[in-house]
């Protein structure tokens, strides 16, 4: 399995439009951030975490042929607002997309884009998808077992991660629950939102992460949903060696090594 970086970055992306600070005017392309995602490359298939509102760039940028897959962790326009832009690969594939997400994120996906479900011809190509309802039950996906892993973002508001084998990504996540722990133990790779070090109501900080990090012990994490607060190579520098900063590009295999 391979897993490509999409993007690293909070809702807003980095740099922000108007900051003049000192990241969002850096030199180190680390500090380009796009809003969050990551592929799965498994079995031959590419499976993308979320269509944001940048996944045209991301997949030019990361010269995707083909997509077999989406699961969505949430319904925030961050994270669903690029979903028309798979029609070019409907084109390709001559085939509808399966995306998987809970209730809700369907629920919204089909308010915010109405047009994909009438049956009516348009006169002009419309993104042709097939929509999986999840919970929290594991489901087989191209020979391999996707346990969604609930997460709070925030007091009232539930999103999901995904573990694929032995690697998992969440994003969006203020705390994780205890019984959502229990499914991330003997990872080789974990994503966690790391947005910034001061407090958030609905994200989690560098230090409450790394407080799961060390709960959960992975061979190796990558904090993303990075904001403007984190410089790359200075946050890194505080980092132990078994935890990275996410940043856009960033491939890891499996066994995590990049």
């Amino acid at each position: 399995m391979k897993i490509t970086v999409l993007g690293s970055g909070t809702s807003t992306g980095v740099p922000t439009i108007g900051c003049h600070c000192d990241v969002c005017t850096s030199t180190d392309a680390r500090d380009n951030r796009l809003r969050p995602s990551v592929m799965f490359t498994f079995a031959g298939k590419n499976v993308v975490v979320d269509t944001t509102p940048d996944f045209r760039t991301q997949m030019l940028r990361a010269k995707v042929q083909r997509l077999d897959a989406v699961l969505f962790t949430h319904p925030h326009a961050d994270h669903i607002l690029g979903l028309d832009d798979v029609r070019p690969y409907n084109f390709r594939q001559s085939g509808a997309i399966p995306m998987f997400g809970s209730e809700e994120t369907l629920t919204a996906i089909r308010r915010i884009f109405p047009y994909i479900f009438t049956g009516k011809d348009y006169g002009s190509a419309i993104p042709k998808i097939d929509l999986h309802t999840v919970n929290d039950e594991p489901f087989e996906l191209f020979g391999s077992t996707v346990v969604p892993v609930k997460l709070q973002h925030g007091k009232h508001f539930e999103v999901l991660g995904f573990r694929i084998d032995n690697s998992a990504y969440l994003t969006d996540h203020s705390e994780i629950p205890d019984e959502s722990l229990e499914k991330l133990h003997g990872l080789d790779v974990l994503f966690l939102d790391a947005l910034r070090y001061k407090p958030h109501p609905t994200h989690s900080t560098v230090e409450r992460s790394l407080k799961y990090v060390e709960q959960l012990a992975p061979r190796m994490t990558y904090f993303t949903h990075l904001c403007h607060d984190l410089g790359h190579e200075r946050a890194e520098s505080m980092l132990p060696p078994h935890v990275r900063l996410a940043y856009d590009g960033l491939e890891i295999d499996a066994g995590g090594r990049e």
